[in-house]
């Protein structure tokens, strides 16, 4: 069922979305799903937020006339929301949706399929081939266009309401982080560790910005597995390194931060030069790609700042993007600070644009250390960035 602040989040949504299909000359979006408990589609809950058994075809267009071909049994949740016209069926889908676009008669359909957005591509292959054979015949098999640019600028462009959620979940994530450097001792487990942010985040009711098992990271000095690992048994010892890497899901939306520890060895008061410029170099990297990011420059170049800063400071460079785009999940699609790779190729080129919410996340490995690494999770303004909670500017300790 939807919530009033839910309902008011999607009205805003799907009066931005007319505004896009104005602004990208398009008269019609079409996202054409069916039992999206099963494969939901990325962009649903943004335009609807139901849930469908039956095929269904939710069609927006540029002139504010938004229309819903659903099955019988599941419309009374698009009829609660007051936003579509609802048009109900039983035998099938395909004459009330020809019959629909004959009425609107639309230049250009955009359908909700992408090659370079994952966000954008919630279409299946059986269900566009489905959509193929219903339109033959008609005028509008051979106006099918991608809605990849419709639905990077309604998900990256975030609303005001949008913006409150992620800044609440960010600030309840800093919250843990300060529990778990309470909580946390020399020879505790990654284990014993995401066990406690596990039993916290469940009792506080919140949800997990990627799946449970391998959320949050936990790196404990340089033995432990980089990458997106589940939590093993490595412990975590003096003279070494703690890193997390945390998000939750906090009304539907998502933080995704990092942060880094030193555990201080016996007699010591402070990291030792090796730590300690590497803190420096990777903080250093994340304020030259801050500085980098703003409206209108392409993603790649975001990246390249920050790049260059780690290289030049002796260090190679981190096999993965900058920063990536955060909402109603961790990797909320479109646009990436990433390098003109080919695993980046039609996102990396992808202009900033004002109401975007970035993650800034890069490290370095310190041998017999461990890894240093940082995420800051900001909102693109006018004139440049905004942190939506307090950045990591030195390294935290935890002693024995």
């Amino acid at each position: 069922m939807t919530t009033d602040n839910n309902l008011i989040l999607i009205q805003e949504k799907v009066a931005q979305a007319t505004a896009i299909l104005n602004e990208l000359k398009v008269d019609a979006w079409l996202t054409f799903v069916r039992e999206t408990t099963l494969q939901p589609d990325p962009v649903l809950a943004l335009i609807a937020d139901v849930d469908v058994t039956w095929q269904t075809a939710f069609i927006l267009t540029r002139n504010g006339r938004h229309v819903c071909i659903i099955g019988h049994f599941d419309a009374v949740n698009v009829h609660n929301l007051g936003l579509y016209e609802v048009i109900e069926y039983h035998h099938g889908i395909s004459q009330p949706l020809r019959e629909t676009l004959a009425r609107l008669d639309p230049a250009q359909i955009a359908i909700n399929y992408s090659q370079n957005d994952v966000a954008a591509d919630g279409l299946s292959l059986g269900m566009y081939r489905n959509l193929q054979q219903m339109l033959t015949g008609t005028p509008y098999a051979d106006r099918l266009i991608s809605a990849e640019h419709i639905i990077a600028a309604l998900r990256g462009r975030k609303s005001q309401a949008e913006v409150a959620r992620v800044r609440q979940a960010v600030a309840t994530t800093l919250h843990l982080f300060d529990e778990v450097e309470q909580f946390v001792r020399p020879g505790m487990s990654q284990r014993q560790i995401a066990n406690f942010v596990h039993q916290r985040i469940d009792e506080m009711g919140l949800g997990y910005a990627w799946p449970k098992p391998f959320n949050p990271i936990v790196t404990c000095g340089p033995d432990s597995a980089m990458g997106h690992a589940a939590p093993g048994d490595v412990p975590l010892q003096k003279g070494h390194t703690l890193h997390m890497d945390l998000g939750i899901r906090q009304n539907d939306y998502c933080s995704d931060l990092q942060r880094m520890w030193y555990v201080l060895n016996d007699g010591e008061t402070a990291a030792p030069p090796d730590v300690q410029h590497a803190f420096d170099v990777v903080y250093g990297a994340i304020k030259a790609g801050e500085a980098a990011l703003k409206p209108g420059v392409p993603g790649w170049q975001v990246d390249a700042a920050a790049r260059q800063y780690i290289v030049a400071h002796g260090y190679p460079e981190y096999m993965h993007a900058f920063g990536h785009l955060l909402g109603r999940v961790a990797h909320d699609g479109a646009v990436v600070l990433a390098p003109r790779w080919e695993r980046y190729t039609g996102v990396c080129e992808l202009p900033v644009e004002v109401g975007h919410i970035f993650t800034l996340e890069l490290h370095v490995v310190v041998p017999g250390r461990g890894m240093i690494s940082l995420e800051e999770d900001v909102l693109v303004t006018e004139t440049g960035v905004e942190y939506l909670g307090a950045p990591q500017t030195a390294l935290r300790y935890i002693s024995a």
